[in-house]
């Protein structure tokens, strides 16, 4: 089972990088389970056109009692994506990060992974802050494999580094590595020479590049992927390539 977590600044697109990366993946024939773990619960929308999810901390607070069976808080998207947002408090209420660990634990008591057995599995994690509950894909086993997604704007370099320094932290017990660095352009002057050289010094690869494109900006606006709206266009390659270096990756592992 191949499990990665897409960590980045908030609003740097790392949901349409990995609904996009969910939609390869499933349009490969994988079996894939993309978990949202920001407050907002939007991670999922453009896999289930336009259609947002009550998430799983929506679902307690409503009805005032855990789910217990996984369609109360799962449905499928675009390529048969098994979809599950964690949700978030009440605004101003509680800590974000907590709904994260409560949403891990029920769906180990309900055994997730053992009833779909997916190939692949996807977490979205807001990444301006990383502790507590947002830091639990790296320390607690959910996760092998983090893509920092970036582009070259200075708080977004910022909110990578960060990412990059928790993941450190653990590096001796076993935990998630990161795999490499997405660069989601957004015509920054140099944008390329300054993610780069952030790359470098990290001492990490850029893996994957999305330019910016107005087939994302369409596709969204009819809540979809572009995998599913525009699957012949050049970015939809961009995502298909880096599916096909993470698949290769867990095959020479």
């Amino acid at each position: 089972m191949l499990k990665i977590a897409v960590y980045g600044k908030g609003g740097i697109g790392k949901s349409t990088v990995t609904a996009n990366l969910a939609a390869a993946f499933a349009r490969m024939g994988k079996r894939v389970i993309q978990i949202g773990c920001d407050p907002k619960a939007d991670s999922t929308i453009n896999l289930r056109n336009g259609q947002p999810l009550r998430s799983v901390m929506a679902y307690m607070r409503e009805e005032n009692e855990e789910p217990d069976r996984l369609d109360e808080i799962s449905r499928e998207g675009f390529g048969d994506v098994l979809c599950i947002e964690t949700g978030g408090p009440t605004p101003g209420l509680g800590c974000a990060g907590r709904g994260i660990i409560t949403t891990f634990q029920l769906l180990e008591d309900l055994q997730l992974f053992e009833t779909r057995r997916p190939d692949v599995v996807l977490y979205d994690v807001l990444g301006d802050v990383v502790c507590g509950g947002f830091a639990a894909p790296i320390r607690e086993g959910y996760a092998e494999h983090i893509l920092i997604v970036t582009s070259g704007e200075k708080m977004a370099l910022y909110a990578a580094d960060n990412i990059n320094r928790a993941v450190m932290n653990f590096e001796d017990r076993g935990y998630a590595k990161v795999f490499g660095i997405v660069l989601n352009h957004r015509n920054v002057e140099h944008e390329k020479e300054k993610v780069q050289a952030f790359a470098d010094q990290a001492g990490l690869p850029i893996v994957g590049e999305i330019p910016r494109s107005d087939d994302i900006t369409r596709c969204e606006d009819q809540g979809m992927t572009v995998i599913e709206g525009a699957p012949d266009s050049p970015v939809s390659r961009c995502f298909l390539d880096l599916a096909e270096k993470l698949l290769t990756q867990e095959a020479d592992e």
